[in-house]
């Protein structure tokens, strides 16, 4: 009689998979790691991440959908003072943040940064007001003179000269000074005061390091640039990455001001800028809050129309020199025992200067 051989158990033996266990053995066939529906780990964890263009979708559709009560909370005399404001102060300082954006982009890309160690002198005492006259030609904004000014020190120019181009060349480029002068059509003192009193403390503060400054509060992060990265990738990807972060910070400056014309009450501003002391320090202390770029920061200063001009010369002294985003940009060039003792210093030397040059010329 024929007898026939019992068939084999199934076993998964292909080539690159581990043979699984029987049906009819001890544990499962499978775990519930191994089902279809942990197949990814990273599928759920790609799911939590925002969408930007449907994030933005979202938004428009949510507008829409109340957009009877939006209307109707723009219609009111409120919004419709602070849209003014907002509005007006956007449209004059964009063009010269643009062209300053550009302009500062140009220089940090096709300027090679030994041009400054060779042009200036080599005792640092001339150095500190030839480095702070330098900022006079060199248009840019505060954002990209940090970084400037901590390649210089890695090029060996001497850290005082540094530091007064630092403090110099956002204050007192062309493209601020004559951003000022729009601003203040009726105030060019307003410009040559500016001018002076920034100047001069970018002077003050470079020769207060010379004295003063020891090596071991500077510390410059050892960074070198990409030289792999072509000049045109370069210079687009400057003027992209300040257009960002300056024009953020003009947006929430131009909100401040408007909030400050549209909502604050009369009587509050009227209280401050009717003190002297107050106001300058009022205005100070906003400047470092709003951390608006140099470019565009006399417009907002011309629109704070109840402080006397040398409060607001105060505001566009301060701002460009030490304000919150430079506190950070400062600490992760130099370090943060550098940032801890220059920027108080500043600060202080920047309201008693502002304050005493708006007194002689304004």
């Amino acid at each position: 009689m024929a007898t026939t051989k019992p068939a084999p158990q199934a076993t998964d033996e292909t080539p690159g998979n581990e043979p699984t266990k029987p049906a009819s053995g001890d544990g499962p066939a499978w775990s519930p790691g191994d089902g279809p529906e942990s197949s990814s780990a990273d599928g759920p964890e790609d799911g939590r991440h925002l969408n930007p263009p449907l994030l933005l979708t979202l938004l428009l559709l949510t507008a829409v959908m109340l957009q009877d009560p939006i209307r109707a909370a723009l219609s009111a005399p409120v919004m419709q003072s602070w849209m003014t404001v907002f509005v007006a102060v956007m449209v004059q300082a964009l063009p010269f943040l643009v062209l300053g954006v550009l302009l500062s982009a140009a220089i940090s890309v096709f300027v090679p940064p030994s041009f400054f160690a060779r042009a200036l002198p080599k005792r640092p005492a001339l150095a500190v007001p030839v480095a702070g006259a330098a900022g006079a030609v060199l248009p840019g904004c505060e954002c990209a003179s940090v970084p400037v000014a901590g390649a210089l020190v890695r090029r060996g120019v001497t850290p005082a000269a540094a530091l007064a181009f630092l403090l110099s060349a956002p204050a007192i480029n062309p493209i601020v000074l004559t951003a000022t002068a729009v601003a203040f059509p009726g105030d060019p003192e307003m410009v040559l005061a500016r001018f002076v009193a920034s100047l001069l403390v970018a002077c003050a503060m470079g020769w207060l390091w010379h004295r003063l400054g020891r090596t071991d509060w500077l510390r410059p992060p050892a960074r070198t640039t990409d030289e792999n990265q072509g000049k045109g990738a370069a210079f687009w990807g400057s003027v992209r990455h300040d257009v960002m972060h300056a024009g953020g910070f003009l947006v929430v400056g131009a909100m401040a001001a408007a909030t400050l014309k549209a909502v604050v009450p009369a009587e509050w501003l009227q209280a401050a800028a009717g003190n002297p002391v107050l106001s300058v320090l009022a205005l100070a202390a906003l400047a470092v809050l709003l951390s608006i770029c140099s470019e565009a920061d006399a417009f907002v200063a011309a629109s704070l129309t109840q402080f006397s001009l040398t409060a607001r010369l105060t505001f566009l002294v301060v701002g460009p020199m030490i304000d919150l985003k430079l506190f950070a940009m400062q600490a992760g060039t130099f370090g943060r025992a550098f940032a801890l003792r220059f920027a108080p210093a500043t600060f202080a030397l920047a309201v008693v200067v502002s304050a005493l040059t708006g007194t002689v010329l304004l």
